[in-house]
């Protein structure tokens, strides 16, 4: 008897880069599933790839930019690809499952295709809310943009058999915006990896002679506050005078230049460092050092209910986190993070500094956070949930050694 075949969707990332998607993958696997992926190319990749017994199919990623024409193109170019992939993949035999990840909202019609083809099954792994995503980008909800994205989040919600919430904000969407029943999503958190992400011997070369290394890892969009850091920073510097600590921020995206011009036009060159994308061995270094981690997601319709997912590596590396006073943020750290007054610039960057000068209490919550994160939010605490949603629509019956290893 042939495996049972689950197909996965990505469009703004890639595997194994997608750290959530590739535990998806390596889940269903080891679950005695058939994985085929459909996504963007990764720097250097070939077109089609086998990656630990999972089949990966890619299309050259192709973004003309981050205006609303821009998201549109690549979208509509993104579809096709991933539609020609999905044809191309199906030839080796047909799909009981396909998954698609957002953002975007936009791959339900191949979904109802297959459906039609082959009677697949359709979950939607719900990442981001893209209605406010546009909102906290461009503002405004009465545009037609605005409105044709809450239309697409609503036929994919709609289309689906199943959605996986990445917390319960999102569920609650789902039901309450797109009309979805309660038995039909289910919350699966991405949990770190707590064995990957662990404290290691710390290097103090990487603080460049400062007493303190406070870190901040992620994307650099518009939405994700790496602004906030370099003028909380200024106001650390210039004007309380602490020229002890260093800021290590890695990661890159839209803000990019942007943000570093805004380090060197405030002179912060010697005390903020921007890396780029980086190996994982740096970031493991950077982190094992560290002193703190950095959560300066502003308060929007986005960032209030979604997860932040640096907020609980900075937890699996045992920093506690400075963060603003959101929703979802406080589910994730609850007593690992200190919690400023949203979009403070001043109060955020005092609350870095008084963090950094009460040790007792950073040793505290680190400990706290990685505790968090062993004993609650760790993958292998998420993957029974998700696996169940698979075992509900094949009626595939998971090995008795990955129960076991879920601990269900």
């Amino acid at each position: 008897m042939s495996a049972t075949r689950v197909l996965i969707i990505i469009q703004n990332l890639w595997v194994p880069f997608d750290r959530r998607v590739w535990e998806e993958c390596k889940a269903l696997k080891g679950a005695g599933y058939d994985v085929t992926v459909v996504c963007p190319k990764g720097p250097g990749d070939p077109a089609y790839q086998v990656i630990d017994g999972v089949a990966v199919h890619q299309y050259k990623a192709y973004a003309p930019g981050g205006s609303k024409a821009g998201f549109i193109v690549e979208y509509a170019y993104s579809f096709l690809m991933t539609l020609l992939l999905v044809l191309r993949a199906r030839k080796a035999g047909r799909f009981q499952v396909m998954q698609a990840c957002n953002p975007p909202d936009i791959f339900w019609p191949i979904a109802i295709l297959l459906r039609k083809l082959d009677r697949t099954k359709f979950v939607f792994d719900h990442h981001d809310l893209c209605p406010e995503l546009f909102q906290s980008r461009f503002g405004g909800t009465t545009s037609l943009p605005y409105k044709g994205l809450r239309f697409l989040e609503r036929m994919t919600h709609r289309t689906a058999d199943h959605v996986t919430s990445t917390n319960d904000s999102y569920r609650r969407i789902a039901i309450t915006r797109s009309g979805k029943a309660n038995h039909d999503v289910t919350v699966v958190r991405t949990g770190p990896d707590p064995e990957k992400l662990q404290r290691v011997q710390a290097d103090d070369s990487l603080r460049d002679g400062h007493k303190y290394l406070v870190t901040y890892i992620g994307v650099m969009g518009p939405q994700d506050g790496v602004d906030i850091v370099v003028r909380a920073a200024d106001h650390i510097v210039n004007q309380l005078g602490r020229t002890d600590i260093k800021f290590t921020l890695m990661g890159a995206g839209d803000s990019y230049d942007e943000v570093v011009a805004l380090r060197d036009e405030l002179g912060l060159q010697q005390h903020i460092e921007f890396t780029g994308r980086v190996p994982d061995e740096t970031v493991r270094a950077v982190m094992s050092t560290a002193d703190l981690g950095l959560s300066p997601d502003p308060k929007n319709p986005l960032n209030d209910v979604s997860t932040m997912n640096k907020t609980m590596e900075y937890m699996a590396f045992e920093l506690p986190v400075v963060a603003f006073d959101l929703i979802e943020t406080k589910v994730s750290a609850a007593e690992a993070a200190v919690y400023v007054e949203p979009n403070d610039v001043t109060k955020y960057g005092q609350a870095i500094v008084d963090l950094l000068d009460d040790e007792v209490a950073r040793r505290r919550m680190g400990r706290f956070g990685r505790e968090r994160v062993e004993q609650v939010l760790a993958w292998k605490h998420q993957q029974k949930a998700y696996l169940g949603v698979f075992e509900e629509l094949t009626g595939h019956v998971t090995p008795i050694s990955v129960v076991r290893a879920t601990g269900s």
